[in-house]
């Protein structure tokens, strides 16, 4: 299986490539996925449930979103409040299982599949943060490459994003602020920036992230061998981990002003 990612403005706007893929045979719990921000429950228990799940995976997303609101655990779509995100709506297992991810939950089996043959790890900042902005994510799993390229045809005519065009804007929004920084030492951040940008994305991956370099540094050495001893790395890898930390931050004062607003509805 190959995953292809796609990335819209919105659910309404992923609609006809969802209908276009569906004809293509790409459907069910495991080969399409949609992760989208700011579903209610009531939302979430109209979208249509049409999927047939693969024997065994309903315990295992079960174990990820166990937390899930409105829903029966194990059905096709499930929803999880995600701290800095809000609520998220997930359709299907691989969705399901990197939902669970993002929220903290014990990822289990289901997590494992979807890593294995589905979005590689070192995406789900991605998908953070377009669903940080409200967007809508739609994974499809293509059974060859051949098939892959199809997908991605028909999500890019549908008006989709794709994660190496989303991962582009990312660092867009972000490289002058880290130029600024990296040069005020004196320093060229043009010769510095691909090995600095490495780190700076290192540190957001799930493995790493909210861990200082030395903690992660044998880790880090397996993924990145050619340069995770440069000192530019090291100083993107700084920073992503300081930027991290600001968006957790962030998180933790929005939960907050959450949790004080449902008690003051409720009372």
């Amino acid at each position: 299986m190959v995953a292809v990612t796609g990335i819209f403005k919105s659910r309404m706007d992923a609609e006809p490539a969802l209908r276009n893929l569906r004809s293509l045979g790409i459907e069910g719990e495991w080969r399409l996925n949609v992760l989208t921000p700011g579903s209610t429950d009531r939302e979430i228990a109209q979208v249509p449930a049409s999927y047939a799940e693969q024997p065994g995976m309903g315990a295992a997303v079960g174990g990820v979103v166990g937390g899930a609101s409105g829903m029966a655990v194990g059905t096709a779509v499930t929803s999880l409040l995600v701290p800095g995100i809000g609520t998220v709506a997930a359709i299907g297992t691989v969705a399901a299982a990197l939902l669970g991810a993002f929220a903290g939950a014990a990822a289990g089996n289901a997590l494992e599949d979807s890593t294995t043959e589905g979005p590689p790890k070192d995406e789900m900042f991605l998908y953070e943060d377009a669903l940080r902005h409200g967007r809508t994510v739609v994974i499809a799993m293509a059974e060859n490459d051949g098939q892959a390229e199809t997908v991605r045809k028909v999500l890019t005519e549908s008006g989709a994003e794709s994660i190496d065009a989303a991962r582009k804007a990312w660092w867009i929004g972000l490289r002058d602020v880290e130029k600024e920084h990296y040069d005020a030492d004196g320093k060229d951040f043009a010769d510095a920036e691909h090995a600095y940008r490495r780190g700076f994305e290192a540190a957001q991956h799930p493995e790493t992230r909210g861990q200082s370099y030395e903690a992660v540094r044998e880790r880090l050495r397996s993924i990145y061998p050619d340069v995770y001893e440069e000192e530019s790395f090291r100083r993107g890898y700084d920073r992503g981990s300081a930027h991290y930390s600001r968006l957790s931050d962030s998180s933790e004062v929005v939960e907050d002003k959450r949790r004080r607003h449902a008690a003051g509805r409720r009372r």
